[in-house]
Parts: structure tokens; C-alpha cells; sequence
């Protein structure tokens, strides 16, 4: 990858069914985030239940933990577009049933955890059959500018969601509102419909289908993985930044903001999530304009997840606030840049007969395992301070990561991926 010809500026988005597929992408980005908002304000309103708020949390990452390689397994045997409209009608249906309930004023506290499990699952179907029809729409030399793209968009979704589920819950109203939302998850259905991609549309003929085992084809897919240094570097970077630090900081962001003591806490609070969120959106964008300024290497990979950790275990270590977005920034820029990198590296180097299980393997180990960072980052905070807690959780990923470059430093033929 490192020895790739430079690409042009933003190079996916020069081929027509990338903007589609970027599009219809950044819509259901934001619907997800829409939904998250409207329905947690509404049912924190009936239930003031703070565990079914983390219910809410493990519902959300618990499937990709559980679910990710057998849904890429399905993606290997079936139409990824096919997998990807059932995400997008779970999607609708998490939605639709929502507005159902609150209209009615019928929701108990068992719906609202089947709905939230339904999300969840949504999600996973989604994000790893959109991974593997990337290599369907764009050749293989611009496959990492798709990939920043898309988790560019991931994080333009974040940021605008919220505002946009803000002014519908003000001028429609949560109930209705919901309604509408699951109107920003049919131009996916709509596109996939007719789109030329998936295995019928590939001019080479595609490897047999292994048969989808479920549950099993987890250990198979981590036995195959094992042999390639390079793809096992690469999720175990994506599972340990997850598994110690994840992005349970940001549910500390109250108490953050609070101890900062500057202005309005409300205020302050937001300026930090903003910050975190900007840096991943100015990483997309300046890498996409700048295609060589870093190299797609499990080295540059490595480089930038530590920095990620200093720059969190700066934040929370500094009494200043100006300094604190400055470090929030910078690690929204380097989270951005290594994860977008593990994830290229690891879709152009799976086997074209496993590459869903491979892709799903790394969202397991990448998304799953967030589910566990709550312990690491939200028990630890509890029992020694959410300062002293996210400087342990860091500098214990940072010795972690360090490890994991000085054994892949024994091949270093592998590194340039």
C-alpha cells in the first residue's frame, strides 16, 4: 500500500457509485444518530431508569460482539446489498415501532429493550456488508480513500445527527418525528435496489460459498486470521484501543467538563464532545486532500493509536479547558487516522473467500468490545476518579500498543501492508 502511485484529492468520490454509496450512507449515519437522541430523551422522560440507559449502551455494542463474523459470513455467501437492506428495514422498524409507542403512550420498559436490541442488530447487519461492498464499487488502489470517506461520513453523522434530531424534536415533535426519520433510511433501500454490484455484477467468477455456521465461524475465522501477522496486528490494535478506551470518555464528558470549571458546564460540555468529533472530521478531510501525507502502514497505524493515547491521558490530566479541546482535537484527528488505516489494511489484505468473516472479525474486535470499555473507563472512574481512571486506561493501552509494534517489528517486511 505504501508504494501505491499518489491519488487524486477525495479519489472514491470521483466515481459515480462511491457518491451513492457515501450519500445514502451519511443519511442513515444521522438517522441512527437522530433516533438515538429523540428516543433516549423519551424514554429517560417515562422510565428515569439510569439502567435501562445502560442497557441502552450494551445493546449497541453487545451485537457486534456477538454478531459480526456471522454477519459477514452472510455477506460472503448472499448479495451484500440484500444484507444491507435488512439492516436498513430493522432500522425502520426500531424507528416506526418507537413512534408507535410513544403516540399510543403504550410503551413498557420489555419494548423498549426489544427495540434497542433491534437497533443494535440493525447496525451490525450494516456496517460490515457496507465494508464489504466497497470493494465492488471502487478498485482496489482507491479502496483507502473509500474507507476514510466512510468513516468521515461516520463522523459527520455523529455531529450533525444530534443537531438534526434537536430541531425535529422542536418543530415535529419526538413522537411524529420518529416517523420522519425512518424516511432518512429508504435512499439506501432504494439505491441497492437496481445498484450494479454485488456477485452478480463481478466479472471474475467468485469462490465457492462457505456454508455460514453462526457462533462457529468465529474460532474458524480467528484460526485463519492467526497466520497472517499483519491482519492479527491490525484487530488486536482495533480491539485493545476499543476494549481500554473505546469511546467511553465521552459518557464521562459531564464530569469533565464539570471539573474544568469554565463558563456554563452545559456549554463546556458540548465545546468537548465538538472538539473530539471536529478532529476525526478534519482528519477525514485533510488526508483525503493530502493522499500521501500519511502512509497506509501498520507502522503509521501503530504511531498514531499512540498518540491517541497521550493525547487522551494529556486531557485528562490538564486543568486548562483551552488546552483540553486542543487534546481532544488531536486525538479525534489520530483516532481517525489509525482506525481508518487498521481497516483499510485489513480489507485489502482478507482472503476474497473469508473477506466478510475477516471484516466482521475486526468489527467485532473494533466495535464489540466496546461494550467493555464502560468497565475499564466508567467502573474505574468510580472507584478512583474519571482524571485518574482515563490516565490508567491510557497509558495501560499505551504499553499494550507499544508491545504489539515491537512484535510486529520482527517482520518488517509486513508493515508496509
Amino acid at each position: 500500500m505504501s508504494d501505491t502511485p499518489a491519488q487524486p484529492s477525495f479519489a472514491a468520490l470521483r466515481i459515480r457509485g462511491y457518491q451513492a454509496h457515501f450519500s445514502t450512507y451519511l443519511l442513515a449515519m444521522m438517522a441512527d444518530n437522530i433516533e438515538h437522541v429523540i428516543s433516549y430523551w423519551m424514554v429517560f422522560q417515562k422510565f428515569h431508569s439510569p439502567a435501562l440507559g445502560g442497557f441502552a449502551v450494551l445493546s449497541h455494542w453487545l451485537p457486534f460482539l456477538l454478531f459480526s463474523v456471522p454477519a459477514g459470513a452472510l455477506a460472503d455467501r448472499f448479495d451484500p446489498r440484500r444484507i444491507i437492506q435488512c439492516g436498513m428495514a430493522l432500522f425502520i422498524l426500531a424507528s416506526v415501532g418507537w413512534a408507535w409507542f410513544f403516540i399510543t403512550d403504550s410503551l413498557q420498559l420489555w419494548q423498549a429493550m426489544a427495540l434497542l436490541v433491534i437497533h443494535g442488530c440493525a447496525g451490525v447487519l450494516w456496517q460490515g456488508a457496507s465494508q464489504m461492498l466497497l470493494h465492488d464499487i471502487v478498485p482496489v488502489q482507491t479502496l483507502g480513500s473509500a474507507v476514510r470517506l466512510n468513516a468521515t461520513a461516520r463522523t459527520l453523522g455523529v455531529l450533525v445527527g444530534p443537531a438534526v434530531g434537536g430541531a425535529i424534536m422542536l418543530t415535529v415533535g419526538p413522537r411524529y418525528g420518529l416517523l420522519l426519520n425512518a424516511l432518512f433510511y429508504l435512499p439506501a433501500v432504494f439505491w441497492l435496489w437496481k445498484a450494479p454490484y454485488g456477485p452478480r455484477f463481478q466479472a471474475a467468477p467468485a469462490a465457492p460459498p462457505r456454508p455460514v455456521r453462526g457462533l462457529a465461524d468465529i474460532t474458524r475465522t480467528i484460526a485463519e486470521v492467526r497466520s497472517d501477522r499483519l491482519l492479527l496486528a491490525m484487530i488486536l490494535l482495533a480491539g485493545c484501543a476499543s476494549f481500554f478506551v473505546g469511546n467511553s470518555y465521552q459518557a464521562q464528558m459531564p464530569g469533565f467538563a464539570h471539573d474544568l470549571g469554565h463558563g456554563d458546564p452545559g456549554a463546556t460540555y458540548s465545546m468537548l464532545l465538538a472538539a473530539d468529533a471536529a478532529g476525526a472530521l478534519f482528519a477525514g478531510l485533510l488526508l483525503e486532500s493530502r493522499s500521501r501525507l500519511l502512509t497506509t502502514t501498520a507502522r503509521t497505524a501503530f504511531v498514531m493509536a499512540l498518540l491517541w493515547c497521550v493525547s487522551l491521558a494529556a486531557f485528562a490530566a490538564t486543568s486548562s479547558y483551552p488546552l483540553a479541546l486542543l487534546l481532544l482535537f488531536a486525538a479525534g484527528v489520530c483516532e481517525l487516522a489509525f482506525s481508518s488505516i487498521a481497516m483499510t489494511l485489513v480489507q485489502v489484505h482478507a482472503p476474497a473467500a473469508s473477506r466478510g468473516r475477516v471484516i466482521g472479525l475486526y468489527n467485532m474486535s473494533a466495535l464489540g468490545l466496546r461494550a467493555f470499555a464502560g468497565i475499564t473507563v466508567g467502573l474505574g472512574g468510580s472507584a478512583f476518579g474519571i482524571h485518574a481512571s482515563l490516565i490508567g486506561s491510557a497509558v495501560v493501552l499505551l504499553a499494550v500498543l507499544a508491545f504489539l509494534s515491537f512484535w510486529m517489528s520482527r517482520r518488517p517486511e509486513r508493515l508496509s501492508g
